[in-house]
């Protein structure tokens, strides 16, 4: 059961709605230890002086910020802690944008918001309003001595609440090299009729996350299972280099037929398939069912 990683409330005029957030996330990944290849013993990071080499106990490191090559201004805690945002245990709403207003690039990590005991009524009453009017909210509050601007918008009855990169946290796209600029590639008609075809043919009703799974990782998982198990692995042969795309057009109109035919063989060949990535899984969960 998850647990609430913050409490306090949704504050817009002067309304307080008393809340609690989770995680909206639970990042699956293979987390690998550093072992000596001799004996397979763990391998311990410690702290050591550049200066001599020496261990440097942990009641004896301060923190400094660079302000030149190897010229550091040392600040103490209690100095950082003067500075730390007020904790004001509310999620202050300033103002209320349309979603498409936002560039997803601003999100970062996401989490719902549940009401407190008492607080449903008025949870919902949000949740409803924000979803009629199809606007999101944009606010700020402090959790664990750091302030955040964070994004609050209805998805049905829940509240999800998305952290933000501030605007200089970005990178603008004029620092990129390479970017062609406005008219320096000509595109022409059919070209463009081309490329439009191959999204059409691409282009599902509805996005279905279930739909995709992390192939990777549970080759991974896979590969480690059979592993353990004392199996002997054999590493795959690399895959070819895809060609290099010399005619634009062609390239284009193969890619079409290409989606037509695969998706006329998914409509009639694998109406109940889940794409692969799920079986991937299944068969893994399976192997260590077998194994257990």
């Amino acid at each position: 059961m998850p647990r609430p990683i913050w409490s306090g409330s949704i504050s817009f005029g002067l309304v307080n709605v008393p809340v609690k957030l989770f995680s909206a996330v639970s990042v699956q990944d293979v987390r690998f230890h550093q072992l000596r290849k001799s004996d397979g013993s763990r391998i311990r990071q410690k702290r050591v002086s550049a200066a001599d080499g020496e261990e440097v106990p942990y009641d004896q490191i301060v923190k400094g910020y660079e302000v030149a090559p190897d010229t550091y201004v040392v600040i103490d805690p209690e100095e950082l802690a003067a500075l730390d945002p007020r904790a004001t245990q509310t999620i202050d709403i300033e103002e209320f944008v349309d979603l498409d207003q936002i560039d997803p690039i601003y999100f970062e990590n996401p989490y719902y918001l549940v009401p407190d005991k008492r607080a449903e009524k008025a949870y919902a009453l949000l949740a409803e309003a924000m979803g009629h009017a199809n606007k999101v909210a944009i606010a700020r509050f402090v959790m664990r001595t750091k302030q955040y601007l964070a994004a609050v918008r209805a998805s049905g009855p829940v509240l999800i609440l998305s952290t933000m990169l501030y605007a200089d946290e970005v990178v603008p796209v004029d620092r990129l090299e390479g970017l062609p600029g406005p008219g320096e590639v000509e595109i022409g008609d059919r070209e463009l009729t081309m490329a439009e075809s191959l999204i059409e043919s691409l282009t599902v009703e509805r996005f279905d996350p279930a739909r995709y799974a992390d192939t990777y990782r549970e080759r991974v998982l896979a590969l480690i299972d059979a592993k353990a198990a004392g199996e002997t692995v054999t590493a795959p042969a690399a895959p070819a280099a895809a060609a290099r795309v010399v005619d634009l057009m062609a390239a284009l109109e193969a890619s079409v037929q290409a989606a037509k035919e695969r998706r006329a063989a998914g409509e009639s060949g694998a109406a109940g398939s889940d794409g692969g990535g799920a079986a991937d899984a299944e068969a893994v969960k399976g192997r260590r069912r077998t194994s257990a």
